[in-house]
């Protein structure tokens, strides 16, 4: 057989014809080929259909124009400033490693395959329903409450408004973050949701809670963002809303939906509070958790430096870099010094979450501040996510990995932090370099209440139509019996009743390797239990 295959391969070009010729004179064969031929050309030319019809539908038509076509200034991209855009969405688009892996190490083991799997389709969801309708309701013009432009990315500019910036590439830059958004609100759900559930929830936060109400901030005519001028809300405040990288925007919206989420849930069974004698429920790998919080600083320095959409803007990308980094040292430092003073314990889970919540805290303020003044106010960060953490575990709130300190209640720190800590050197970042002739000044650099103001009613109106509108729909989705998994699905365990594999199929879990100080926090059962395991495998070992 081997010997046919070798012969058939050394055959001439022209034996090759020959033998074509042979079984065109074959009636059967002839018929197969005329077969073959035709379901090709038939399938070809559904391809060449199906391509006329979908840019007929969805894409705008050609017309040939006469004499030379007019350049707009908005037509015109700003290839370093696309470039550094971009470069940024890469990085804050990596964040989501950071999400996962963090989630997943500070989650049980039962439930890792759980949150693997809402990770990632969190992801895919989120980027068709941000290609859909996200962006426009977020980032088209419209009216104050919502955008209505530019749905499916249709008669979207060359460039997003003045920024030079391509269009699409803003597009993915701002998918990154709405992306973080539905990522955050998953973390404080974890161990008791179900996967329908979590895709039910999911399309309303990214497709409308997040966008609607980010407009209010962040869209070209957004109500909030407009606040202070003639015309608008609150005239003679003078002052509009700010927040250059969504301490309030991202982090807020997606720590309050979660703090919804998890009250509509309930805590995990078994979950027993400190008030009520018990304790949280422990990670089960630290290492993965720790190294994702480290992913999530780096992918920072997307989030933030890359928020100006500019790379013109020299010093402002390299002050805001600055200022991440400072602020989440010095909160890093305070959290696990205040958690030390109560547990006597240098806490990995704590001093994690605390750097976490100073990066969260100088999302907002991280263009307007002085090194100083990131330091300070994420030092504050430290300390809140700490007394945050408490303030759950005394109201019988489960939130395993702490999202609503973190991003819900670190973010409105941040977001106030502005009123008391803009310097008044700063004012906006530009396609071409910055733009300081109205910078901002806080009340601690003498510029009184009025962007503190501004700050505590824009904070105030998110927070509160977030945490209402949320509540309303994992209320609505719990009515359908899909939100919570079942109890019998729980004890059994997410990853085997919802996925069917475990993330560790191949480990087995002894006590051959853990320290004699475990044991002594075992129930006694559990304890012999550990102890004739380890017996036995050693036994079999020797």
């Amino acid at each position: 057989m081997l010997a046919v295959s070798q012969q058939r391969e050394r055959l001439s070009l022209a034996e090759k014809f020959s033998r074509l010729a042979g079984r065109l004179r074959d009636p059967e064969w002839r018929r197969y080929a005329g077969l073959l031929l035709g379901g090709k050309a038939l399938g070809i030319g559904m391809v060449f259909l199906i391509i006329t019809v979908v840019s007929g539908i969805f894409f705008s038509h050609v017309y040939a124009q006469t004499g030379t076509p007019e350049v707009k200034a908005a037509d015109v991209i700003n290839p370093v400033n696309t470039a550094w855009t971009l470069l940024a969405a890469f990085l804050v688009f990596g964040m989501q490693v950071g999400f996962t892996m963090l989630e997943a190490g500070f989650c049980r083991s039962r439930e890792t395959v759980n949150v693997l799997m809402e990770c990632v389709v969190d992801t895919c969801l989120c980027g068709l329903l941000f290609y859909a309708f996200g962006f426009a309701f977020m980032f088209s013009h419209g009216n104050g409450f919502i955008g209505y432009h530019w749905f499916f990315l249709q008669n979207a500019p060359a460039t997003y408004e003045t920024t030079g910036v391509a269009f699409l590439a803003v597009w993915l830059f701002q998918f990154a973050f709405a992306d973080t958004c539905s990522t955050i609100t998953s973390g404080a759900m974890i161990g008791r949701t179900g996967f329908v559930g979590d895709l039910l929830y999911s399309v309303a936060v990214s497709g409308f809670i997040y966008p609607i109400i980010g407009h209010w901030a962040w869209g070209p005519d957004g109500w909030l963002a407009l606040m202070g001028s003639e015309g608008h809300a609150f005239p003679s405040l003078g002052m509009g809303f700010h927040d250059f990288a969504g301490s309030t925007v991202v982090h807020t919206i997606g720590g309050f939906i979660a703090l919804a989420g998890a009250i509509v849930l309930g805590p995990r069974l078994g979950r027993t509070f400190k008030r009520d004698g018990g304790a949280p429920m422990l990670p089960h790998d630290l290492t993965i958790a720790v190294t994702g919080g480290l992913i999530l600083w780096f992918g920072w320095y997307g989030f933030n430096p890359g928020s100006t959409l500019s790379a013109m803007d020299f010093e402002g990308i390299g002050r805001v870099a600055a200022n991440t980094t400072l602020a989440a040292c010095a909160a890093g430092l305070t959290a696990m010094f205040w958690a030390y003073m109560s547990s006597k314990k240098w806490d990995a889970g704590f001093t994690t979450n605390g750097f976490l919540a100073g990066l969260v805290a100088v999302t907002c303020p991280c263009y307007w501040v002085t090194p100083t003044g990131a330091i300070l106010l994420g030092g504050v960060a430290g300390v809140v996510v700490v007394l945050g953490v408490e303030l759950l575990e005394w109201l019988r709130i489960d939130d395993p990995i702490g999202a609503v300190p973190v991003h819900g209640i670190c973010g409105v720190w941040g977001t106030i932090s502005l009123g008391l800590f803009a310097c008044g050197k700063y004012g906006a970042s530009g396609p071409a370099g910055p733009d300081n002739s109205v910078a901002l000044k806080g009340l601690f650099y003498g510029g009184g209440t009025q962007v503190l103001e501004a700050q505590l009613i824009g904070s105030a109106v998110i927070t509160v139509a977030t945490f209402a509108v949320a509540m309303a729909v994992m209320l609505a989705v719990n009515a359908t019996g899909l939100l919570r998994i079942s109890k019998e699905g729980e004890l059994y365990g997410l990853d085997l009743h919802e996925h069917g594999i475990s993330a560790y199929p191949e480990y087995l879990i002894s006590a051959l390797g853990a320290p004699s100080g475990m044991n002594q926090e075992l129930p006694l059962a559990q304890h012999k239990t550990s102890l004739a395991s380890a017996k036995t495998l050693s036994h079999i070992a020797s």
